[in-house]
């Protein structure tokens, strides 16, 4: 793999790491498209930057948080931040080895789970929602919960962990902004555990050894675009649905499919 390719895998993983498009997906498509095989470690070193790139965005927020909590206060927050998060941790850690394996990571799983949440993307205002909630601090221990089941999900390539939060949001309650606010406050524990996880792996420790330059660029790629995203994304749910992504996802599937059938 060359630094070009480092970079254009940073990009596209800054990017669709908060666009709900699925960044698992794009990398795999992305790599065979390059002709670039890379491996589970190197796409686990590259959330480094999308992680940096949201903390720094959340700072204030965060800090914020974090000061409330010593006065007693957002404790439901964290509360429920902590119950989204149990799933995918312990789901992730339990079903690491099938979830890395060949027949999960190909072309044919990104493109089913591609159209299938583009399809919920598309309908998702028509579909029925739990009574409304003001804020993330008001969501119910059960609806956490649920919203944490939804991300487990995520670990299919081709679904995209902030699509499948904010639709879970959504379907309990929230508003799109608030949906998009608390995926992406989700995202900050559950980013931190697959860094932890990389940086204290020999194997990645080795990688990144042997390929700092080409760690270092991609993942200052994946942060720069990683911030463009996340304020794009919060902006856009404002006043926006999640329909065009729906859309997006299901041509991008088509094409997927054809190719497949026509090139095998």
């Amino acid at each position: 793999m060359t630094i070009l390719d480092g970079i254009i895998l940073g990009i596209l993983q800054g990017f669709t790491e908060f666009i709900p498009v699925s960044s698992s997906g794009h990398l795999i498509l992305a790599q065979q498209f390059l002709g670039v095989q890379t491996s589970a470690v190197f796409d686990s070193l590259i959330n480094l930057g999308t992680f940096l790139a949201l903390v720094f965005y959340f700072r204030k927020r965060l800090w914020q948080i974090f000061t409330r909590l010593l006065k007693g206060q957002d404790i439901k927050l964290v509360r429920n931040l902590i119950i989204s998060a149990l799933p995918i941790v312990i789901l992730g850690i339990v079903f690491k080895s099938i979830i890395q394996s060949s027949w999960i990571q190909c072309s044919w799983v990104v493109a089913i789970m591609l159209i299938a949440l583009g399809v919920v993307m598309v309908v998702l205002d028509k579909m029925p929602c739990a009574s409304s909630v003001k804020d993330e601090n008001d969501l119910s221990i059960t609806r956490a919960f649920l919203i944490g089941l939804a991300q487990v999900l995520a670990l299919i390539p081709g679904t995209s962990r902030s699509g499948s939060t904010i639709i879970a949001g959504k379907l309990a309650g929230l508003d799109y902004a608030k949906a998009a606010d608390y995926s992406f406050l989700l995202s900050v524990p559950v980013m931190f555990g697959v860094v932890l996880l990389s940086v204290i792996g020999e194997e990645e420790r080795a990688f990144i050894q042997t390929n700092l330059l080409l760690w270092a660029t991609s993942n200052i790629a994946a942060f720069i675009c990683g911030l463009i995203a996340v304020k794009f994304m919060l902006r856009y749910l404002a006043k926006g649905n999640l329909k065009g992504f729906g859309i997006y996802r299901i041509l991008l599937a088509l094409a997927v499919i054809t190719t497949l059938i026509i090139f095998g």
